[in-house]
């Protein structure tokens, strides 16, 4: 294993015990995505009861809810672990260490793919139990799905994170606030084109409103709409650039200006 690696695995190792010996840690994860998959579930079965054109329709909703529940779980993964070091004032000797800019960022990268594994297993279980809905019966198209959202919920994080290591923890609300900008443009429970003209444009420069669309086309329509993945990679390939910059910035400019051990309000 190489310094780097060995260097990334540390910083894993360390947001794994902080998990593993908090039960409320354990709760935090799972509870949200399951209660609203709950009550999104029951809101299907009532429309699927309803006339036989709802059933087809409804049949996306436990699907768009939760894939953006990977969406959010990818951001909040990756901005709690990143506040947890601010949180604990361990930014500033983490910076004085051997570990290199890149590190960090994907050490907390893999730590929120962890996190979601842990939030959305119990999801995705109650899914197909409960309301019939396996995701797994996607094949391919939902690995796509699942990629793709990480990694937007990586870069939204990334700049988030930047600006709150740039400003000090009292603009910490924005890293929970941030992603909800995205949702009415996300097209989550509805399609691109039902939006005003004008808005559109800015729906389809986001990978999550392809991947949305990619969703709906293989269950209202039974296509995979591989057009809808590849958009939403290389959208992702410049936001994720974009992030990363972004957050070098802000770490050079929170160095300079001597804030990495002042992480107060």
């Amino acid at each position: 294993m190489t310094e780097a690696a060995r260097r990334i695995a540390a910083i894993i190792l360390r947001h794994w015990y902080l998990i593993r010996g908090s039960w409320p840690r354990y709760v935090e994860l799972a509870y949200w995505p399951f209660v609203h998959l709950l009550m999104w579930g029951f809101l299907q079965n009532f429309l699927m009861s309803q006339e036989s054109g709802w059933a087809r329709i409804a049949g996306i909703l436990v699907g768009a809810v939760f894939l953006w529940e990977v969406l959010f779980r990818a951001q909040m993964g990756f901005s709690i672990s990143f506040l947890e070091e601010m949180w604990s004032r361990n930014l500033g000797a983490l910076m004085v260490s051997p570990m290199r800019n890149w590190e960090m960022p994907v050490a907390l990268m893999l730590m929120s793919w962890i996190r979601s594994v842990i939030g959305l297993i119990p999801a995705a279980l109650l899914a197909s139990w409960a309301f019939g809905f396996s995701f797994w019966d996607l094949g391919f198209p939902m690995i796509g799905f699942f990629l793709n959202l990480s990694v937007f919920g990586w870069s939204i994080a990334l700049l988030a994170c930047g600006v709150v290591l740039r400003n000090g923890l009292g603009s910490e609300s924005l890293v929970w606030a941030c992603l909800f900008l995205f949702l009415p443009v996300s097209c989550v429970y509805y399609p691109v084109a039902s939006l005003p003209d004008w808005l559109q444009p800015v729906a389809l420069a986001l990978p999550s409103a392809h991947v949305f669309e990619g969703l709906r086309a293989i269950l209202l329509e039974d296509r995979f709409a591989a057009a809808s993945l590849w958009k939403a990679a290389l959208l992702n390939g410049l936001y994720l650039s974009l992030g990363l910059a972004a957050f070098q910035y802000f770490l050079r400019s929170a160095r300079r200006r001597g804030m990495l051990l002042q992480l107060g309000e």
